[in-house]
């Protein structure tokens, strides 16, 4: 990511009110439900932060997930043990502010979380996100993506690939 901004997880200390990307669900999450989410453990929250002026230009959550092995395609499912669902982690929300479109915080941030997936304990299979509408299935799928079976707006990205990609 470019030096102007800073990641780190979200916290008391940061300012969420304007916090504005245009998509009403996304917004109202980061405003209303993330430290609730934080607290109970069901999701981390990352935040871009401008260096010089302390506001927030993107976020994106974080959780534990998995995938219905059938819902996989058939080149992938050969090469996996016959597990009824195959351990992920799931990108709940990604967002960034309107203000902060144009500057490629977008794809920092999916390599953000992919880095903090291949560097954690837990072993997984798969970053796993539902995209929100077709915009966002295009970014995901540009970034190496595929869909699900059934789900052509849940999309995966296997950790072996984002590990090729990154290293």
């Amino acid at each position: 990511m470019n030096r102007p901004f800073r990641l780190e997880p979200l916290g008391d200390v940061h300012d969420r009110a304007a916090f504005t990307c245009g998509r009403e669900p996304l917004d109202r999450y980061f405003h209303t439900q993330a430290t609730q989410d934080i607290r109970r453990r069901i999701a981390t929250c990352f935040v871009a932060v401008e260096e010089a002026t302390g506001k927030l230009a993107a976020y994106y959550t974080i959780a534990s997930a998995c995938i219905p092995t059938p819902d996989l395609p058939p080149e992938i499912t050969k090469r996996l043990p016959r597990y009824p669902a195959i351990p992920a982690v799931r990108i709940g929300r990604l967002a960034v502010d309107l203000n902060f479109h144009g500057r490629g915080l977008g794809a920092a941030l999916l390599a953000d979380a992919l880095r903090r997936v291949l560097l954690s304990p837990p072993v997984v299979f798969a970053l796993l996100v539902d995209a929100k509408d077709d915009e966002a299935v295009a970014f995901y799928r540009h970034h190496g993506f595929l869909p699900l079976i059934h789900q052509p707006r849940t999309l995966f990205l296997p950790l072996a690939t984002a590990e090729k990609t990154l290293l």
